[in-house]
This record gives structure tokens, sequence and C-alpha cells, in this order.
């Protein structure tokens, strides 16, 4: 189990350091160009990558099944990551690097997709019905305790002093660009222990099949989904829905705490720290609770939390930075939980051999609604303005993420477990 968590471990900075709390917050600086620009640059190249996934992961998702080389792809898709990860370095910060930073934070978002429908798929050689919630929440847990020591690493070694190890200091984006090799290479050096434990499986019957053909059996999949197991199919549009306000809490959270609450950029690191701390440890303990429980219970408790604290980053938002740091970390408390009781839900529900399909349709499903987040946070936003005719309303952008995620709590309610129904 830790060796295969060691993929979720190595892959984190991507996601932590990447696009949350470091290279996506140094893109949208001023360096890049006005405020308003580079922040609906970032959404246009974030909702393309979004685009090319939805179209994307199933079926190669399914490919991968059936060429029986699910670990094979999943190495390949991992060191392209870390590749693309360390030729961040050479975005420097001037307006004509924008959207070359975007370009690759927009493929790296791509295979970071992509990888993780094959990793969510290995689940199965390392869990059993029993255990798959704790097997998922300690993967998880993983995850967010790595981010927090290479957020650690990069803050304390090369951010936070003026002079960093080696001489690196600020100067054009220096500290910025060498943490990017640190995070290609955390990827390269922590996934191994997930490559030496995970095996290729199989092929199945009947070989590989063409692109157009993957697509003809991708919708013979979702008309027999519906047809066998309607609740899994409502269970993926639930998913997607709350998925995406789970994204949008840590996709405009370090926006919300510098724009609405003061925080620094080294505050907004040692935020994400913390943040990552609470996430990692919440997740893990829910495990615990998804295999007794089940894991609708931890993700409608999640969904309810996550509902309620955000209304009191509104409610409060001019109490002061205090406000953020305690609602923000209760909710990560809540965003671990949830994602992690989610790939166990699913992982409780799919066939022998069909992993790599599902967990694609499951990505897919997740990124056909990826515009709602930023979508309602641009408008509660606007809407805003519009009312009280204030010149910064960003914190209202909170409640444009808190309906996503009610909306994701609506349609969860009436979903069946596993117990409940088969494919």
């Amino acid at each position: 189990m830790a060796a295969w968590a060691s993929w979720d471990w190595g892959t984190q900075p991507f996601n932590t350091v990447i696009t949350t709390f470091v290279f996506a917050v140094y893109l949208t600086s001023k360096p890049f160009g006005d405020t308003n620009h580079t922040s609906q640059a970032l959404s246009v190249s974030t909702t393309l990558a979004g685009l090319l996934i939805a179209l994307l992961a199933p079926v190669l998702g399914q490919m991968s099944d059936r060429s029986g080389r699910l670990v094979t792809v999943l190495k390949y898709l991992t060191w392209a990551l870390a590749l693309i990860s360390g030729s961040l370095f050479f975005v420097e910060p001037r307006p004509s690097h924008l959207w070359v930073g975007l370009s690759l934070l927009a493929v790296g978002s791509i295979v970071a997709e992509i990888a993780g429908v094959n990793y969510n798929a290995t689940i199965e050689q390392v869990a059993t019905p029993s255990n798959v919630g704790r097997v998922s929440g300690f993967g998880w847990g993983a995850g967010y305790l790595g981010g927090i020591l290479v957020l650690l690493l990069i803050y304390f070694a090369f951010i936070g002093p003026e002079v960093g190890l080696f001489g690196v200091t600020g100067a054009n984006g220096l500290d910025i660009r060498v943490s990017m090799l640190v995070c290609m290479v955390w990827t390269l050096v922590f996934t191994i222990p997930a490559f030496v434990v995970l095996k290729d499986q199989p092929a199945q019957p009947g070989g590989r099949e063409s692109l157009v053909r993957s697509y003809v059996l991708l919708w013979r999949t979702v008309r027999r989904l519906w047809r066998t197991s309607p609740h899994t199919v409502y269970f993926l549009l639930a998913s997607a829905l709350f998925r995406d306000g789970l994204a949008g809490v840590f996709a405009f959270g370090a926006v919300i705490a510098t724009g609405t609450f003061g925080f620094s950029a080294g505050s907004v690191i040692i935020f994400g720290a913390a943040a990552s701390v609470v996430a990692g440890l919440s997740a893990m303990l829910a495990g615990l609770l998804d295999d007794r429980l089940g894991p609708k219970v931890v993700i409608m408790t999640s969904l309810v939390g996550l509902v309620i604290t955000g209304l009191v980053v509104f409610l409060f938002h001019d109490r002061g930075a205090g406000v953020f740091w305690a609602a923000g970390l209760v909710m990560c408390m809540f965003v671990g939980p949830a994602q992690s009781s989610s790939r166990s839900f699913l992982a409780r529900l799919i066939p022998e051999g069909k992993s790599g399909e599902i967990f694609g349709l499951y990505a897919t499903t997740g990124r056909v609604v990826s515009f709602l987040s930023p979508a309602m946070f641009g408008l509660a936003i606007t809407l805003g303005a519009a009312l009280t005719k204030a010149e910064n309303t960003q914190y209202w952008g909170i409640l444009g993420i808190v309906v996503v995620l009610a909306a994701g709590l609506a349609v969860m309610a009436p979903v069946k477990e596993h117990t409940h129904h088969t494919l």
C-alpha cells in the first residue's frame, strides 16, 4: 500500500506547487501583464485543457485496459509530467512568456489527469472491497503530506530567504523557476517505489482498437451502465459537480487569500503547507470511516461541512486573516475525505478489467463541467460588484463555489451505494 501511495506522494508537486500555490500565482503576477488579462488567459488555457481531457481520458483508459500496459503507460506519463515541471524553469517573468507558461501548464494538466486515470485503475492491485476506503484515503493523505514537504522545502530553500541555497534570489523569478526543477526531481525519485510494485496485467481479448472504435465501445459502456446500474451514472454526475467545487476551493483559495485577506506570497505558501497537513490527515482518518460506514456518509458529511464553512468565509470576510486561516483549514479538513471517498465509491463498483475505462469516464464527467466553478466564481464577483458598488468584491466568488458544492450535494443525496446495485 505504501509503495502504491508513493505515486500520489511523488506527483503531488504538480498539484500543490505548480497549479495551486506557486506557479499559477506566479503566472498571474504583474510582470506577466494586467491582472485581469493574465487571469482570463489562465481561465482560457485551463478550459481548453479540460476539454481535451474530457475527450481523451475514457478512450485512453480503455486502450490501457485492453493492451495490458496500464502501468507502463503510467510510467511514461509520469516521466513526461516530471519533464514538463522542469521545463517551467524557462518561463521568465515577462509578458512574452505568459502563453509559454500557460501552454506548458495546460499540457501538464492533461498529462497529469490521464496519468491519474491509470493510477486510480491500479487500486485493484493493492485493495479489496473491505479496505479500499482505507487504501484510497492513505493514498490521498500521502499526496497531501508530500505536498507539505515540497512546499516547505522550496519556501525555506529558495523563496523565503533573500538569498537562498546556491545563491538563488527572487531576481528574474529565479526562486520560483528553480523550484520547478525541484518538483521535477521530486517526481522522478519518489514515484520509483510504485513502479517497482505495480505490474501490467494480461491484455484483454480483442487486442487494440482504433480511436473511433474506442468511442463506439465507450458509448456502449455508458448505455450498459445506464441499463444495469443507473446509480453509477447518477454518482458520476454528482461527483462531477462536487469534484469541480473541490477543485474550485484549491484553484481560487490562494487568490482569495491574497486579494481579500491580504496574504503575502510567503503567507500563502505557509497556509498551503498547513492546509495540506489538515487535508492529508483527515483523508487518512476518513478512509477508516469509509470502510466502516460507507463512502457516501463521508462524502455527504464533507460536502455539508464545505458549504457551511464557505458561507463563513463570505459572511466574515471583513474580520481579517484569522477568519481565512480558521475557516480555510476547516474547509481543507473536508476536501481530502470527499476526494478520497469519491475514488473508493467508484472503485467498489468497477468490474474486473474495466478500471481504466470507468476511471477514464470518471475523469471525463468531471471535466465536462469543469467550467462551472470558474464561471460561478467570476459571476458571483460580478454580481457582488453590481449589488454593493464596491471596488473589490472578490470575496463574493466563494458563493459561486458554494453553489457548485451544494448542487453536487443535492444530486448525490439520492444515489444508492454499491451494496444496493451491481454492474
